[in-house]
């Protein structure tokens, strides 16, 4: 096994450079050379020791099979010490105004079994059987009204800015339970807390909510993260009483009445509950379903083949799942000595798990930074994997697979109107612009 210091003697390190690129949220924006430093440290003996600037020093799992071995040993890798990528003086900040490492204390903050006892009270409601029999049909008219109100666009259009933020925030809050008046708010709060240092997300979220007549800030770029946790918390306050005194068929009361071990959920948790579902059940999707109109525009010939054969829709969705990553890392903590892809990892020592790196891996994907709308097999890891996979992975691929059906067949071309622009984040990023042309069939 090779350690931190011998992997130093590696010919061409480049701590410096490399490291402070990984982790860089403007990289992620422009990624070409991002996917060259990701394909460079896959095929170095070992891990990577990163040690950015400003940041804590981690290593960097960048290879699938690592990914996926960090990912099953949960019980010797834990999130609850460190979750994200973020500067040390971010993480300073966090602990003094929550007092904790974290903001929230969510299923991808918490460790078993008190992960698996949260997981486990709304685990019925996103199963694959229940999705399709429960909101199939509600979710394809919610389709039905979005691909209405793209044809209403015309031929052109910007398909992330009037299609795809709002048709997966329109499912995941029928699912919750916020009412529709409410979805601006929870539009603005969600690309803040994952867009924060993006100055063009921020603007486009508090455009919408000024525009609905919620609160838009005072100008300032800068987004106080402790206050949109604050915003959340107060908001689902108030559900979780309303929700617990008259429940409805609906998430949110499957949340505020569950319980761990005989007792009702712990309030801080039951709130996080909420936030995680808000906002990973929409982001995370709307990147998705961008990510992959984007490559049909650029890509006739991918675009006819799908349009040919709708067949191919689902191979379509994980296509566009691997190829955008939404979620581009978490990070673990190593809790006993253990080896992973050929290096020691110590016990206190944090690791950082680079998803779009393993969704572009060589060794696992033919043809890696092609976009196949029919790949198959496609092993991505975009949802993660072993007991934190995705809890909403089902319902993310239903919604894609019911939007290109509604879709597809009403278009006869889509091309491109303009260049699409990435958001800046290192943590949940995709397509903030996508400038598109169609011909409707």
């Amino acid at each position: 096994m090779a350690s931190v210091a011998e992997i130093e003697k590696f010919p061409g390190w480049t701590t410096e450079t490399i490291d402070d690129r990984i982790v860089n949220p403007h990289l992620y924006a422009e990624p070409e050379q991002l996917f060259a430093d990701y394909a460079a440290l896959r095929h170095r003996p070992g891990l990577h020791f990163a040690r950015p600037r400003g940041y804590r020093p981690f290593w960097a799992i960048v290879r699938h099979a690592d990914i996926v071995a960090v990912s099953k040993a949960n019980d010797r890798f834990i999130n609850r010490e460190r979750t994200y990528l973020s500067p040390i003086e971010g993480e300073q900040w966090t602990l003094q105004v929550s007092g904790d490492t974290h903001l929230f204390r969510t299923l991808v903050d918490l460790d078993d079994p008190e992960h698996r006892k949260l997981r486990q009270i709304t685990h019925a409601w996103f199963q694959p059987g229940a999705v399709r029999q429960n909101l199939e049909g509600k979710i394809r008219e919610i389709a039905r009204e979005h691909v209405a109100l793209m044809q209403a666009k015309g031929t052109e259009l910007d398909f992330v800015n009037e299609v795809a933020l709002f048709y997966p925030l329109r499912v995941i809050m029928m699912i919750l339970g916020v009412p529709r008046e409410d979805e601006p708010l929870m539009l603005k709060l969600t690309q803040e807390l994952f867009g924060a240092i993006d100055p063009d997300v921020v603007a486009r979220s508090r455009n919408i909510t000024e525009a609905a007549g919620y609160w838009g800030g005072s100008g300032n770029p800068q987004v106080d993260l402790f206050k949109i946790a604050a915003i959340f918390f107060d908001y689902f306050g108030k559900m979780l009483a309303d929700r617990r005194a008259h429940p409805r068929d609906d998430v949110a009361s499957v949340i505020a009445n569950g319980t761990i071990d005989g007792a009702p959920i712990p309030e801080r948790e039951a709130l996080s509950y909420y936030v995680i579902t808000a906002t990973a059940g929409h982001d995370t999707t709307s990147s998705s379903t961008a990510g992959g109109f984007c490559e049909l525009a650029r890509n006739p010939a991918e675009f006819r083949k799908v349009k040919a054969n709708p067949g191919l829709i689902p191979l379509f969705v994980e296509e566009s799942i691997r190829w955008t990553t939404p979620v581009k890392h978490f990070m673990r903590t190593c809790v006993e000595d253990t080896e992973v892809g050929g290096s020691l990892i110590r016990k206190g020592e944090s690791l950082a798990m680079f998803y779009w790196s393993g969704n572009r891996d060589e060794t696992v994907f033919a043809d890696p930074m092609v976009f196949r709308a029919d790949r198959d097999p496609n092993p991505h890891i975009a949802f993660g994997h072993g007991v934190h996979i995705c809890l909403g992975m089902h319902l993310a691929r239903l919604e894609m697979r019911i939007l290109w059906e509604e879709l597809l067949p009403k278009l006869a071309s889509v091309e491109l109107a303009g260049e699409p622009k990435l958001s800046i984040a290192n943590f949940v990023s995709g397509l903030k612009t996508l400038p598109v042309r169609v011909r409707w069939a």
